[in-house]
């Protein structure tokens, strides 16, 4: 199960209707006690919104975004593109492939 990430701030504007999504970060170990390698750990699928563009044009009007910084959403297992920016792991996606917001 993965566990609650701290709010950090980044300075990467994404375009369009683009998210920057902080994964949550994994246990190291399942229930029992196991250690789970990182080679066997499967991709997160759920974390914290960190940075929004501005929206999609349809029709010449911007369509506002309905994900804002600091919303937990789960999103698609292949979705997006991993990027690391100082050290930390984030993935880059549309608004469209996030599937849910929590809370």
């Amino acid at each position: 199960m993965a566990t609650a990430t701290k709010s950090k701030t980044l300075s990467i504007q994404p375009l369009e209707d683009r998210i920057v999504i902080l994964p949550a970060e994994e246990s190291e170990s399942m229930r029992g006690g196991l250690y789970i390698p990182d080679t066997a750990k499967e991709k997160p699928t759920q974390g914290e919104v960190v940075s929004v563009g501005p929206g999609r044009f349809e029709k010449g009007a911007r369509i506002p975004m309905e994900l804002k910084v600091g919303d937990q959403v789960i999103y698609g297992k292949y979705s997006g593109t991993p990027y690391t920016y100082q050290g930390d792991e984030y993935v880059i996606i549309k608004a469209s492939d996030v599937l849910a917001k929590l809370g």
